[in-house]
């Protein structure tokens, strides 16, 4: 395996975990190199001038050496720009970065997803709004080739805004005879509204969230995110 270097390299941070002592492997979301993980030499040691650089949701660039799965941090930037997140907006960035670990190849380039992303956080640091989430969701499945068929349903007929569907995964929306006869139940305008990320109609954000749910649950195996039982507990409390 031939020893690469890269410099000048768009990124965030979505993950941290120590490594021996004093260092932490650095899971970062770069433009051009999509998901890499990183060695951070020393960067948990107090005097560490990495220490106050690694943070999520924070436009850095970097650069980095080496072979293998885990590459080494040679020079972190801070690229400014992006106000701290607070509260339920800072609580929606884990649940993006979240997404990021269990959907997101390694060395998987997605230069679109990261504009995505980067535009999703500012729009959080101007006011948390639930359907930039879904926008970010309906673009990180796009991208992974998991696109949702919205305008047309599973035969290739146009949908019918006042008609009910039913979504099947891998298929797209099947005409129901009438509403709620299926569990993933979906009204004609609100898979139009998906389409043109229109949400102004209250219901159509409710089953366009139960959707993505579903379409999520599916395409990460099942498996429960941490960052929505958090918030599930939080809210119960």
């Amino acid at each position: 395996m031939h020893r690469q270097k890269v410099d000048g390299q768009p990124a965030y941070v979505l993950h941290t975990y120590p490594f021996r002592e004093t260092s932490l492997i650095v899971e970062v979301f770069t433009r051009d190199h999509g998901r890499v993980a990183l060695l951070a030499r020393g960067a948990r040691r107090p005097r560490s001038a990495l220490r106050g650089l690694l943070l999520a949701f924070q436009p850095l660039e970097l650069a980095w050496a080496g072979k293998g799965e885990v590459q080494t941090l040679m020079k972190t930037e801070w690229q400014g720009g992006q106000p701290l997140l607070a509260g339920k907006a800072l609580f929606c960035a884990y649940y993006l970065n979240e997404l990021l670990m269990h959907l997101l190849p390694r060395e998987d380039a997605h230069v679109r997803l990261f504009s995505v992303y980067a535009e999703t956080l500012r729009r959080f640091a101007d006011g948390l709004k639930e359907s930039d989430l879904r926008c970010f969701e309906r673009s990180l499945l796009q991208e992974l080739g998991y696109g949702l068929t919205l305008e047309k349903d599973a035969r290739g007929v146009s949908i019918d805004i006042s008609g009910h569907y039913a979504y099947e995964i891998e298929h797209g929306p099947v005409k129901l005879l009438r509403p709620g006869s299926s569990a993933l139940s979906v009204s004609g305008k609100t898979l139009i509204d998906l389409a043109h990320e229109d949400f102004s109609d209250p219901r159509s954000l409710l089953e366009a969230k139960q959707l993505m749910r579903t379409l999520i649950a599916h395409y990460t195996g099942g498996k429960g995110l941490e960052t929505r039982r958090i918030f599930k507990e939080l809210q119960e409390l």
